[in-house]
């Protein structure tokens, strides 16, 4: 299948927004944009999408599961490690400062399950959000790689239509499931860890995806997707500082994740469909792709930028000041990224495949001579 250079650009700006919103902790930003930015958490909804389409439009019947695995762990595990040796330093301590709040004491165990990816199956906030910030999401990115062959398996026979309406069905299972947890706030589902509760977001990918190969080609305008997330994020901004529907916008805010996530499964088919069809010039500018081929380890390490220079210098205010500081950790953050990038993430995935690849090239019978 073709690569997506436009898909890899969105993955930038999913990242973005996380930055955005991670930001606060350091500098206030203007009036609108502190009232958006608390929206950018939401970018990983897009990523857990965006991950379960490239993987299946990218799927090949060939690869074995072992294989595909261990591809997987080429991918994200040595970055993760990386960034978590170098998270340590400024969220843990042996006498943390209690004005520090995110500095914790020193805890063997509690790392351990970072460093295995464990701490994601955890809903305590202090194991959630433990090593590396960021990385609890990972753990749920193990499980959908887990999941993926066996979803595959049942997804492969499905046409066209079939995909669609598995689409549909996994949407009204994520929304059914959030009015539950509405109505149920301190039952067992509430209580489900991440990795279970966003596996929606992951599958919902997958079938769209699916839907692709068996040749679904929509003609979006990309207005669309993007003027109905701006109508609905604005619309729960003004609709709160209306008398009246303060408590409708409340209720609404409550399905924020579901409906962002129908959004940004609209915008990922959208851009890929106006790629395939070579209508994305623009979105595959150089710039914006190498940001989306940067963007794990922009993810991965902008919260230990932000937080070591929180720190070491305390919070910023806002105003200009404020405006000075976002732009310098977000320099130096891409900065980071682009090293990591360049000099941990893209080597040691080449080398751990490649090594994998020569092992299955020795274990490869050889033809006797003359046949």
């Amino acid at each position: 299948m073709p690569r997506l250079d436009a898909i890899t650009g969105l993955r930038w700006w999913a990242a973005f927004a996380v930055f955005v919103f991670h930001i606060r902790n350091l500098v206030t930003l203007p009036g609108p944009l502190e009232e958006a930015a608390q929206f950018g958490h939401l970018g990983v909804a897009f990523f857990f999408v965006l991950s379960g389409f490239v993987l299946t439009w990218s799927w090949r019947p060939e690869v074995d599961k072992r294989t595909f695995y261990w591809r997987r762990f080429a991918r994200i595990y040595p970055l993760h490690l990386v960034t978590l040796l170098l998270a340590v330093p400024v969220f843990y301590s042996f006498a943390p400062d209690p004005a520090q709040t995110w500095v914790k004491a020193v805890d063997g165990v509690v790392l351990l399950l970072c460093a295995l990816l464990l701490q994601g199956w955890s809903r305590e906030s202090t194991v959630l959000f433990a090593g590396n910030p960021a990385s609890w999401t990972l753990t749920a990115e193990a499980f959908f790689y887990a999941t993926h062959p066996f979803i595959s398996r049942v997804l492969r026979r499905l046409t066209m239509i079939g995909a669609l309406l598995a689409a549909v069905a996994v949407v009204v299972v994520a929304f059914g499931t959030r009015w539950y947890i509405t109505v149920n706030p301190t039952g067992v589902v509430a209580d489900l860890p991440w990795p279970i509760l966003r596996l929606n977001e992951f599958v919902l990918g997958m079938c769209l995806a699916w839907a692709f190969r068996r040749g679904w080609l929509p003609r979006i305008p990309l207005v669309v997707p993007l003027g109905l997330l701006a109508l609905w994020f604005g619309g729960i901004l003004a609709s709160a500082r209306v008398d009246g529907l303060a408590t409708l916008a409340a209720a609404l805010g409550q399905y924020t994740n579901e409906v962002v996530t129908v959004l940004c499964a609209l915008l990922i088919v959208t851009v890929a469909s106006l790629e395939l069809r070579g209508r994305t010039r623009v979105m595959r500018a150089r710039p914006i792709v190498a940001l989306g081929e940067w963007s794990y380890a922009f993810y991965l390490v902008h919260a230990t930028v932000l937080y070591a220079v929180r720190g070491f210098l305390g919070t910023q205010g806002g105003g200009w000041n404020g405006l000075l500081w976002f732009t310098l950790v977000l320099a130096v953050s891409i900065a980071l990224s682009w090293v990591l990038h360049v000099y941990v993430e893209r080597p040691l995935e080449s080398r751990m495949r490649r090594w994998q690849d020569d092992r299955r090239a020795a274990r490869r019978p050889v033809e006797p001579a003359g046949r």
